[in-house]
């Protein structure tokens, strides 16, 4: 096959994360930071699809990558409809959802926009998404809020989730589908799920404001406060929206995206940090516990903690003191985005796997 490259996207709020792959050898990894004069006057994270793009081809270039032999492009996916888990063919239809922000405004949109604008400069490479931050699974009854003009949805981590759920299956000589798991993902977002035999059947609604805080987002918030702060005329709606998500948990307190920033200053004695740190570890230990009575009264086979902030061993400390007598605790530190993306793009060459309609 001599056009078997694969390229793994992950744009983030200040950075993307590239990766060219050839089958199962990787053959380029590249953290691509975005300066914030460079980014701050995009009004839309849809707007920043040219100038990213243009930026990873630089890069690809300047590191000699053979940009003719990428077949597949493939990004995490983004706030699209509901969707079941899998691989998805970028198509008009989601370009469009994505570009208008139909289902949310968020920097994880830029993956589809991205694969499928990169793909448009290349002969012969073709744009998917695999499990989007919208698979999914819930049963009915996890849908089902105080006011009947309100529905939970199905928006968590799922592509980092559900590779690291296989992950720990294949660990223990099982599969994911026989197993019942409770998996934590702390990143910018923190979102929590409760894998029921192969499904996730609840979580927490990270992006629009439930569940704990995290770097960038507040998690939730009394609701009666936020209201009456809604009709105070002190904010816009845009204002209100960005405390929420992408200047809220962690941002708020100390004014840096970087959950690590707060980490170091913990260690370097900052008590500040030290108390709100703790208070995030505490509200995800609550989410976690949360989600024992989803099974129903079956046994939880173990809690996993999992991203980018799963390498801090005192957050991750704070957090197993707390669950650890509902079930054994694995950490798999670290989020796996592109190597889990890589090996969706494996299954496409070799066709392995079933591409979806949108």
């Amino acid at each position: 096959m001599s056009r078997e490259l694969i390229l793994a996207l992950n744009p983030r709020m200040q950075f993307t994360r590239i990766a060219v792959y050839r089958m199962n050898s990787p053959v380029f990894l590249k953290k691509i930071n975005h300066k914030p004069e460079e980014i701050g006057d995009f009004k839309c994270f849809c707007d920043q699809t040219k100038y990213r793009a243009k930026v990873i081809m630089d890069e690809l270039k300047a590191n000699d990558i053979s940009i003719d032999e990428i077949k597949i492009i493939i990004g995490r996916g983004g706030l699209i409809k509901p969707v079941k888990s899998g691989v998805y063919r970028v198509n008009e239809a989601m370009i469009k959802d994505l570009s208008n922000c139909e289902f949310g405004n968020d920097v994880v949109n830029l993956s589809g926009l991205l694969a499928y604008t990169i793909s448009e400069q290349i002969d012969g490479a073709e744009a998917f998404v695999a499990d989007p931050v919208v698979v999914d699974e819930l049963e009915d009854i996890a849908r089902i809020t105080g006011r009947p003009e309100f529905k939970k949805r199905s928006i968590f981590h799922a592509l980092d989730q559900k590779t690291s759920a296989r992950r720990y299956a294949q660990s223990i000589y099982k599969k994911y589908e026989e197993l019942n798991l409770i998996i934590a993902h702390l990143g910018g977002g923190i979102s929590i799920g409760a894998h029921k035999k192969g499904r996730v059947v609840d979580s927490n609604q990270a992006y629009d404001g439930d569940g704990p805080f995290s770097p960038i987002r507040s998690g939730s918030l009394p609701m009666g406060e936020m209201i009456q702060m809604c009709f105070s005329g002190k904010y816009t709606q845009e204002e209100m929206m960005k405390m929420q998500t992408g200047e809220g948990g962690l941002y708020a307190y100390f004014k840096t995206y970087s959950g690590f920033d707060v980490c170091k200053m913990r260690d370097a004695g900052d008590s500040k940090a030290k108390e709100v740190l703790s208070a995030m570890a505490y509200q995800v230990a609550k989410s976690i516990g949360s989600m024992y009575p989803v099974f129903g009264g079956e046994a939880v086979d173990a809690i996993i903690i999992t991203g980018g902030l799963a390498k801090d061993e005192t957050l991750v400390k704070e957090i197993r003191g707390r669950v650890e007598k509902i079930a054994s605790v694995t950490i798999y530190p670290g989020a796996e985005v592109l190597s889990a993306l890589s090996d969706y793009g494996r299954m496409i060459l070799r066709n392995e796997t079933e591409i979806l309609d949108y």
